[in-house]
């Protein structure tokens, strides 16, 4: 069983409910066979709380062997569960439950999914993992596209990754009470991306392919400053154009693996390239 689920007895219960319950929420589950409401909650609660060890332990108390804490808990029936914070009861369900009063009861003490993705995704991108960060953030923007700081963070990722027109449409949509310091601090990193993409090196390289289009080495080194600026769709474009004129250019094949290697995981824009690729090669 998960560290965060035990089984409480006399012996273990002064560690569990009082002293446990000070750095976490303490949920106490009572069952008994012969309830078998109980042994659902039971089940049901397990599932639900095993995917939060930081924050809630879930005990269970089996009241035919355990019946003097179910006593002291002042117990009258069954299915019954008691949410225990500093060794005090703050909170409980009790009889039959249905899984949206389940629900609806944990919801209040259990943080959110996209709670732990949020904190996941600014951890990761702290560590400079952009790519997880970004896979992260997108589930938690799908569980939940309204809230401002999932945006913030979305649109720090998407700048992070080259997506330059998704974190201006999402930054767009940020109201002025919730434009904070994260909020400027990622509007001045797309500032600088947005002066990044537009440097002096690149301009004289896309003039110099304009001027000589079939020139490999010009465009393998613009399709590189594209891709250490973030544009990387434009630089998988120009790559692909290569591949597609000579198949057997390794070189521009080559770069192009390793501009769709820097793209997060299930990136929309690697899948449509390695598409492209395999139905040009095979």
């Amino acid at each position: 069983m998960n560290s965060n689920i035990v089984s409480i007895t006399l012996e273990n219960f002064q560690q569990v409910i009082l002293e446990e319950s000070k750095s976490k929420l303490v949920l106490v589950s009572f069952w008994a066979e012969q309830v078998p409401e109980s042994l659902e909650l039971r089940d049901t609660l397990i599932s639900k709380v095993e995917p939060f060890p930081d924050h809630m332990i879930l005990a269970t108390v089996d009241c035919q062997t355990q019946g003097q804490i179910a006593q002291q808990f002042g117990i009258q029936g069954l299915p019954t569960a008691v949410l225990v914070k500093e060794g005090q009861p703050t909170d409980a369900l009790s009889g039959p439950q249905t899984p949206e009063s389940i629900q609806e009861f944990l919801d209040k003490h259990l943080p959110k999914i996209e709670d732990g993705l949020l904190n996941e995704a600014k951890q990761a991108l702290a560590d400079n993992d952009v790519n997880t960060a970004y896979v992260n953030i997108v589930k938690a923007y799908e569980i939940d596209s309204e809230r401002a700081d999932i945006k913030i963070v979305y649109a720090d990722a998407a700048i992070q990754t080259g997506k330059i027109a998704d974190a201006e449409a999402l930054l767009a949509t940020i109201t002025m009470v919730d434009q904070d310091s994260d909020y400027h601090a990622v509007i001045a990193k797309l500032e600088l991306a947005n002066q990044a993409a537009e440097s002096p090196e690149i301009k004289a390289l896309e003039e110099a392919l304009n001027t000589d289009p079939n020139n490999d080495e010009v465009a393998h080194k613009l399709a590189a400053q594209y891709s250490q600026v973030n544009r990387n769709e434009e630089a998988l474009a120009l790559l692909f154009r290569l591949v597609q004129k000579d198949r057997s250019n390794t070189t521009s094949k080559d770069l192009l693996l390793d501009v769709l290697k820097v793209l997060p995981d299930g990136d929309a824009l690697a899948t449509k390239y390695r598409r492209k690729l395999y139905t040009l090669m095979y």
